[in-house]
């Protein structure tokens, strides 16, 4: 009976929602009175910003307003808002408005204006719109685990895509069944169109505001004595936050709870266990409708179910976050460096071998041991302290100290795919692309500060042909010299000059990330996304002052002087690792010929072809093809179609008629039938296709080539 069974599951919920004896009704009834003194507290100092508002509208001080495309606009001080001024533009604007920027810096909408200011006003669309539209969300999301469960909360920020936020329960845990009455909770938040509120208060204020809340009193206590502190209010929730927020929680048209997972205060593993809770809202139901359709898409390629039907990797719980490559997934593995070390070659690279394991003599040289420690896997070996490598650098410094330099050799490019380990958290572990053991294609230039731009425009160079061939789009932006930076003034302005030149040669469109750069140098950041427009950060290139001075590293200049060299840290695929997951989603599996470790299957006819179909194994064999013959008894159609899922690029299928005339029937993947070819002429046409690494068949296919459809259709790639 489905009633009953029904019945049993809410019983069972209600069990599980006793915490010391308490459901949460009563836990949530137990903190009501910390609820409503917040809200005393907040309309008591609210008073002070309602008094300050009737004052400036008495004064009414004329301020001048200034829009992006120069025209001005007439307001009163402290009274007027970002949304009055959208709204005397036009009544559409005012309803796609999300946020504002008030000289630069992000305001909310129904924000009184101090003064002459210009103003710039964001939607949904824009970055800034969204961040702000999540993190307003958040808020909703916090109101109801306290109005739910009786929480404490603790942080709640926007992300890329949705927001979370982080409670406290004591020894009780949310599950995926907690997801449904979350969003419920949320959703009539949203119907009841709470308005967001702002006010400022003193760090005493605070404090008495949030008391009862251990969280909220370790960040209030961080914060400066004089400091002066923004608490918004939706709804009966109030809340520490800098802001910006929405006008009101009827912007929110759709509302999705996404997972529920567990964290650690201040990301420490040491202090209080954590629910976190990430959820995603939109302004338009089909675009939360559009979201679940694409997360539906990506669980279907993820690369640790991929790598599994293809039996290509696999971990073991007995070296975690450590990936153990099955032949097949070695063949693409492999097939990446070897591709890097062809690109090394023709951009002149040498390539080499430096030690895994290090005296932490050397670390703390290099600064890693001081601020990379934790991060890193280390031992005593006779009684000093030792430590495996997480990144190649420090090593290449010992190589270009080894012996004095000179000016001629320079640049020096060193390229090192060694082994590299880092102690990743066991609960941060993530397929491949969070892991402990991992390579790179990892290289670094030694170069003088006038080399500087050649070498970084030839690097990007060699990054925009290596993503042209995985069909990978990507983006630059320059992250330039930060507040703490260190190092002479006139180096980092020279260097930020290379870099912008090097980004202009390219053609490409870029932007600038001001004060992003690292404290040692700037650099370009380099986001690729995949076939679902997903982001992912796997190349660099990185200007270093600093390790050059830390290891004393000198070349002798044509005069005979001694003068430090500029390093450029710079990786194409980044971690091998993590490129195999993201072309792995990338191509859905359907890997491109001269990537598959599938490419050609051969299915004879009958068994009176047996001897044939091993002859033109071989032969493929012979010329660098991946190629297997199926002489199961499964009939001749089963093993076409065994094939095409396997994802072989061609399928080849042979008889007498095809032995006699030393020919072969070509299929693709695709169910595509191409005909009958000589074997001598279909391998070279296949030869020219795997050298020229190419996205597409050599036969046409009326699917189109490339990374595979995002929409989940049966259609595939030939190649």
């Amino acid at each position: 009976n489905i009633d009953m069974a029904a019945q049993e599951v809410a019983a069972k919920m209600e069990q599980l929602a006793v915490k010391d004896g308490k459901t949460f009704e009563q836990i949530v009834a137990e903190k009501k009175p910390y609820y409503e003194k917040r809200i005393t507290l907040f309309e008591q100092f609210k008073t002070r910003e309602q008094a300050r508002i009737e004052e400036a509208k008495k004064a009414a001080v004329p301020i001048k307003v200034i829009l992006p495309d120069g025209k001005e606009k007439q307001g009163v001080k402290d009274v007027t808002t970002p949304l009055d001024v959208a709204t005397e533009i036009s009544k559409s604007l005012a309803k796609k408005c999300v946020v504002a920027k008030v000289d630069g810096h992000e305001w909310d909408l129904c924000r009184p204006l101090e003064g002459d200011c210009a103003l710039q006003l964001f939607s949904f669309d824009d970055p800034e719109g969204r961040e702000t539209f999540w993190h307003s969300s958040a808020h909703l999301l916090g109101q109801a685990l306290e109005l739910e469960y009786g929480v404490d909360l603790t942080i709640g920020p926007a992300l890329e895509e949705g927001f979370y936020y982080d409670c406290y329960m004591g020894d009780k845990t949310l599950s995926d069944a907690d997801k449904d009455r979350i969003a419920k909770r949320v959703e009539t938040s949203i119907k009841e169109n709470q308005k967001f509120e702002r006010i400022v208060v003193s760090r005493e204020e605070a404090l008495s505001m949030f008391q009862e809340n251990k969280f909220k009193i370790e960040l209030i206590t961080s914060f400066p004595a004089d400091s002066i502190i923004s608490v918004y209010r939706v709804g009966p929730m109030v809340d520490l936050c800098t802001g910006p927020h929405l006008p009101s929680s009827g912007y929110l048209k759709a509302v999705g709870v996404m997972a529920v997972n567990r964290a650690f205060w201040r990301a420490d593993v040491k202090r209080e266990a954590l629910q976190r809770v990430y959820a995603i809202t939109f302004p338009d139901p089909k675009q939360l409708k559009e979201h679940m359709h694409r997360l539906e898409e990506a669980k279907k390629r993820d690369h640790r179910i991929v790598g599994t039907q293809q039996e290509l990797f696999f971990f073991h719980q007995l070296s975690p976050g450590s990936c153990f490559f099955l032949p097949l997934g070695a063949r693409i593995y492999n097939n990446l460096v070897t591709y890097i070390r062809e690109k090394y070659w023709e951009y002149e690279y040498e390539e080499v071998i430096s030690p895994n394991i290090y005296n932490f003599d050397l670390w703390r040289t290099s600064g890693h041991a001081d601020h990379y420690k934790e991060n890193m896997f280390y031992f005593e070996i006779e009684k000093a302290e030792f430590g495996l490598k997480p990144m190649n650098c420090p090593g290449h410094c010992l190589m270009f100290a080894n012996r004095t330099r000179s000016y001629r050799e320079l640049p020096l490019r060193l390229a090192d795919f060694g082994v590299l380990h880092r102690n990743e958290y066991s609960g941060a572990l993530q397929g491949l692309t969070r892991v402990r053991r991992f390579q790179q294609d990892d290289a670094h230039i030694f170069c003088r500060p006038d080399q500087v731009m050649t070498e970084v425009q030839s690097f990007l160079k060699l990054l925009g042909e290596v993503y042209e061939v995985f069909g990978l789009e990507y983006s630059m932006a320059l992250s330039t010299r930060p507040e703490g930076y260190l190092g002479e003034l006139e180096l980092w302005n020279k260097a930020e000059a290379a870099l912008t030149e090097a980004l202009k040669s390219t053609g490409r469109a870029w932007t600038i990330n001001e004060g992003d750069g690292a404290f040692y140098g700037p650099k370009i950041d380099i986001t690729v996304y995949d076939a679902l427009k997903r982001k992912f950060q796997c190349a660099t290139v990185q200007l270093d002052f600093q390790l050059p001075i830390r290891f004393g590293l000198e070349y002798q200049t044509e005069e005979g002087k001694y003068e430090r060299p500029v390093i450029v840290h710079r990786a194409v695929l980044g971690s091998v690792e993590r490129m195999f997951a993201i072309l792995t989603e990338h191509f859905a599996g359907k890997w491109p010929f001269w990537l598959n470790p599938r490419q050609i299957m051969v299915v004879p006819i009958t068994d009176k072809a047996y001897e044939y179909t091993q002859q033109v194994r071989t032969a493929l064999r012979k010329a660098g093809f991946y190629c297997d013959a199926d002489l199961s008894n499964n009939k001749m159609q089963k093993k076409v179609r065994e094939a095409q899922l396997s994802q072989y690029n061609y399928i080849l299928v042979v008889g007498e008629q095809e032995q006699k005339e030393g020919t072969v029937n070509v299929r693709t993947r695709d169910n595509v039938v191409h005909g009958m070819h000589k074997l001598d002429e279909l391998i070279a046409l296949l030869s020219e296709e795997k050298l020229s690494r190419s996205l597409t068949s050599r036969f046409t296919s009326k699917h189109g080539e490339g990374a595979a459809p995002a929409d989940g259709q049966e259609a595939q790639p030939a190649a």
